[in-house]
């Protein structure tokens, strides 16, 4: 057997490969080669982390990294699936050549098999990512009115940002925080906002909401699909799903939290008044409690997805 990088071309085997071993799996969809390759042709397109095996020239399996650590199940061909453990060792062997000190696996919590492969790999339940919705209609009241301590945010606020994050954020470093905040090319700096003191020198919370009716309807998506939603709180760095009325946010774990949560979410509402925007969705990692605990109370949970971790 033959374990090589991708080369152009490649992207034919790895549809045909998904498509059937993964074929059976609950709420399989189907790859398409359009889809492949439109990825191939983004920026971040990394052939030298993805690999191919390959039996007398045949290709019989593939898998990946990416830079943040995530890796991907081996999939493999059917009556090839003793390809799965080399393909998976030359993966993560890469991985530690590049200096990665951790690989973490996302996939559906029904996907039995596959959440079982990593864990005879020594991967472990991290976290959940929970995904949530809200109506718009069934708000808590008041709402939906402005507040003068709600401010568009800035650099000066990120130092704040990373201090009450500290559980949550992915991205810890202040030059990356920032850019992924105001120079994201998904969701415009506006996006952003911070609720301070009445003083206006200390940031107590903040927020994000993602407009954009190309997105998707948090009501159409499938919510057990391990897809992090952009502009979530958490999320940061991760390959992520567009929806269309994202709420996120973020605050210390205090007693005032749920008081700071409901201004921002007020604030968001308030913005949405001119918009087709009827249904909020959030997303947050199961660590944060006092995030947890907002969204339990006041949104409707859909479903989840585990995220499980190694050290390399």
């Amino acid at each position: 057997m033959e374990i090589r990088t991708y080369r152009p071309g490649d992207e034919i085997a790895q549809v045909s490969i998904y498509n059937e071993a993964a074929e059976l799996l609950p709420k399989f969809k189907a790859a398409t080669l359009d889809e492949v390759r439109r990825r191939a042709r983004d920026a971040t397109y990394d052939p030298p982390a993805r690999f191919l095996a390959l039996v007398n020239g045949r290709p019989v399996g593939y898998a990946a990294f990416q830079p943040n650590g995530r890796v991907s199940y081996p999939w493999c061909r059917k009556g090839y699936e003793a390809a799965a453990q080399p393909l998976f060792e030359r993966v993560l062997q890469a991985m530690k050549e590049r200096g990665l000190s951790r690989a973490f696996a996302a996939y559906r919590s029904d996907w039995t098999a596959q959440l079982q492969f990593f864990q005879d790999h020594g991967f472990q339940l991290r976290r959940e990512m929970v995904n949530y919705v809200l109506d718009l209609v069934e708000m808590p009241t008041p709402m939906a009115r402005p507040n003068s301590s709600i401010r568009p945010a800035t650099s000066n606020d990120v130092p704040a940002l990373l201090e009450m994050g500290g559980n949550v954020l992915l991205l810890r470093e202040r030059s990356a925080l920032e850019q992924y905040l105001f120079h994201n090319p998904y969701f415009p700096a506006s996006s952003v906002f911070v609720l301070r003191s009445r003083s206006g020198k200390t940031t107590l919370a903040a927020g994000i909401l993602i407009v954009n009716p190309a997105y998707a309807d948090p009501r159409q998506v499938d919510a057990a699909m391990p897809c992090f939603r952009l502009g979530a709180f958490g999320t940061e760095g991760m390959t992520a799903k567009r929806i269309n009325g994202l709420f996120s946010f973020l605050t210390a774990d205090t007693r005032e939290a749920p008081g700071h949560a409901l201004d921002l979410l007020g604030h968001a509402a308030h913005r949405l008044q001119n918009t087709e925007v009827g249904t909020f969705a959030a997303q947050a990692p199961s660590d944060a409690a006092h995030l947890l605990r907002f969204y339990k109370q006041y949104f409707q949970q859909q479903a989840s997805f585990p995220i499980l971790e190694r050290i390399l």
